[in-house]
């Protein structure tokens, strides 16, 4: 059975739990400072009010602190989500770029794309509407046109890219690849 993703709720619960609790800390800090003008006001110096207007602004420092390392957070977050997104744009993009090199035919690229999703060949049979052997078939030809022998060595062909980093203008992500013609 696939792995659910977490749901949009689950992704703010955090953050959502952590301005929550800033604003209680907040509250309490605004609490204890009008303590200590209020005693200050009624009484003359004592430790005990010194000690109490101490811990205050030390609540006040540690919500300032706080706020500043939640925003940290939340902007490291979004940050992780563009670059997980521009990742998953540039996979795509070099897949696409792989298939259209190798000149697979549109059933090859999609029994080929079902096939590095994960879906085993009954299911990509079943989701076209095919025979298993065709779809054996097919996968067969997708592997000889991009040079390797199995599924896995094809996702570590086209992942290889990503973990070289970005291509420089004019360079080809399929110079070292055989593809159709270069066996």
């Amino acid at each position: 059975m696939a792995k659910q993703r977490p749901h949009f709720a689950a992704k703010l619960y955090r953050p959502g739990l952590l301005a929550g609790m800033l604003v209680v800390q907040s509250l309490a800090a605004v609490f204890f400072l009008g303590d200590v003008v209020a005693d200050f006001r009624l009484e003359r110096f004592h430790y005990h009010l010194v000690f109490e207007a101490g811990i205050a602004l030390a609540l006040v420092i540690g919500v300032f602190f706080g706020a500043i390392e939640m925003r940290r957070a939340i902007e490291r977050i979004r940050r992780g989500e563009v670059a997980i997104a521009a990742a998953s744009g540039a996979l795509a993009e070099v897949i696409q770029g792989y298939f259209e090199h190798w000149q697979l035919t549109p059933a090859e690229a999609d029994v080929a794309l079902l096939a590095l999703k994960g879906l085993e060949t009954g299911d990509i049979a079943d989701l076209r509407g095919a025979a298993q052997g065709t779809v054996r078939a097919q996968l067969t030809r997708v592997y000889a046109k991009a040079g390797v022998s199995n599924r896995a060595q094809l996702l570590s062909l086209l992942i290889e890219d990503l973990l070289a980093g970005p291509v420089a203008q004019g360079d080809s992500i399929f110079g070292h690849h055989p593809g159709p013609n270069q066996r």
